[in-house]
């Protein structure tokens, strides 16, 4: 009989720093600017990608020192993913928290890390880098893809 893997036995304030690391699928999209309508709370995505993001990777190419460089990177916590809204339907943080078992195609079930990308539930190649859009035109690059993104 074989150990049930940690996600299945810890819950996240459990973990470890490197399960809780572990958990990100690479998927990307947790770092696509999002707008948030100040009278509704409603948030709209953008295909507008942080400048940190590696399009075809979907990793940050400076993780360690993310928050010198953009200082309102958030560093997700347990608290955090209990009270952000705006976590993919997909993302291992959520999924974990509600009591749900990983899909096939994140990197811990699957052993891969490309697997988040065959499965096309990843940002990957589908997004802009937010220095090459001014501020003014976000709302153009309004999608609804990251919250429709299926297993």
């Amino acid at each position: 009989m074989t150990d049930a893997p940690f996600w299945r036995t810890k819950s996240l304030a459990e973990m470890s720093n490197a399960e809780w690391e572990s958990l990100c699928d690479g998927c990307g999209l947790c770092c696509l600017n999002k707008l948030e309508d100040w009278e509704t709370g409603e948030i709209a995505w953008t295909a507008i990608r942080c400048r940190l993001l590696d399009g075809e990777t979907c990793r940050c190419i400076d993780y360690e020192n993310r928050q010198k460089t953009v200082p309102d990177c958030i560093q997700l916590t347990v608290e955090q993913v209990n009270e952000i809204s705006w976590l993919p339907p997909t993302c291992a943080y959520r999924l974990v928290r509600d009591g749900e078992d990983l899909y096939w195609w994140h990197p811990l079930v699957s052993g891969s890390p490309d697997t988040v990308h065959e499965a096309g539930i990843s940002a990957r190649g589908m997004t802009v880098n937010e220095e090459a859009v001014e501020l003014d035109d976000y709302e153009d690059y309004i999608v609804d893809w990251p919250t429709k993104r299926q297993p």
